[in-house]
């Protein structure tokens, strides 16, 4: 076993002296470790090119599939540790603003009625490598479930056009053929939706003003309190905002086609904490 998780560090870093840092080793262990296991099984798994090493084709066929060994190793100690103490950790993605606006107000409510349990949380806005991102589950944004994974559909996203109330003000009446005058503010993992909401209303694409992009929403969001333009977003992120006066809501909310789910893969569907974590978390959605 030592010999495999020396390989699958350097792998995974295609690094000696990174892998070393990581186990705890010095960088010769390593070397060591990996050459006794090359000589074990007959192949070459690495190149080594002065003080760089690279994989080799069998070496990273290896690594791929030995990396999802691993990963089904410790989830099935994770669990029987969970089990033993009747408590557990779950490592737990979830989209930041998501995270920040929905969950993190309402995670108290959690720990009241699981005092031994942990989550950690963990900001991902790209997609979540499973087997080598140290993630158990993950709440996700997507138009359909994720292939490979067990999924729960949360909750449908609802679109408002936002604005702030000093914009409210200036313009007593906002026609969509107003709004579509306006600078529309976006987010780049969503970058078609104003796109949706133009063909939602009859009004052809050529008249949208896009501006700025965002990587998160909540930015998007503070860009549009400083009267930066328009945005369209989760209804579910600005309620907050919306009942102290902070933005105005335009419109009726707009179906789009994604929806927010929770993911993991299959191996971890018995962890006692993911299925705590999960149960109250379709209960509040």
């Amino acid at each position: 076993m030592s010999l495999l998780l020396a390989f699958e560090a350097a792998a995974r870093h295609e690094s000696y002296t990174r892998a070393a840092v990581e186990l705890s080793l010095t960088q010769s262990a390593v070397s060591r470790q990996v050459q006794a296991l090359e000589q074990q099984l007959g192949l070459t798994l690495f190149r080594r090119e002065g003080r760089q090493v690279q994989l080799t084709d069998v070496g990273r066929l290896y690594q791929r599939e030995m990396s999802h060994a691993l990963g089904l190793i410790r989830a099935a100690t994770l669990q029987a540790l969970a089990y033993q103490s009747g408590s557990g950790t779950l490592r737990l993605a979830t989209l930041p603003t998501f995270g920040s606006k929905w969950l993190l107000p309402r995670l108290h409510d959690f720990y009241k009625s699981h005092p031994g349990m942990l989550v950690h949380i963990h900001s991902r806005i790209d997609a979540i490598d499973f087997e080598t991102g140290g993630i158990d589950a993950a709440i996700v944004v997507g138009s359909a479930d994720l292939p490979g994974l067990i999924s729960h559909r949360l909750h449908m996203e609802e679109l408002l056009v936002i604005m702030s109330p000093e914009a409210a003000l200036a313009h007593q009446d906002w026609p969509a053929q107003h709004l579509a005058q306006q600078t529309l503010l976006n987010v780049a993992n969503n970058a078609t939706v104003w796109g949706e909401w133009f063909s939602h209303h009859g009004l052809p694409h050529r008249l949208m003003r896009l501006g700025p992009s965002f990587e998160l929403t909540s930015h998007l969001i503070q860009a549009v309190r400083a009267g930066i333009g328009i945005g369209l977003v989760p209804r579910i992120l600005v309620s907050d905002e919306l009942a102290n006066g902070e933005l105005i809501s335009l419109g009726q909310p707009f179906a789009s086609q994604r929806s927010y789910y929770l993911a993991y893969p299959p191996r971890n569907e018995r962890l006692p904490s993911l299925i705590a974590f999960r149960t109250w978390l379709l209960e509040q959605l």
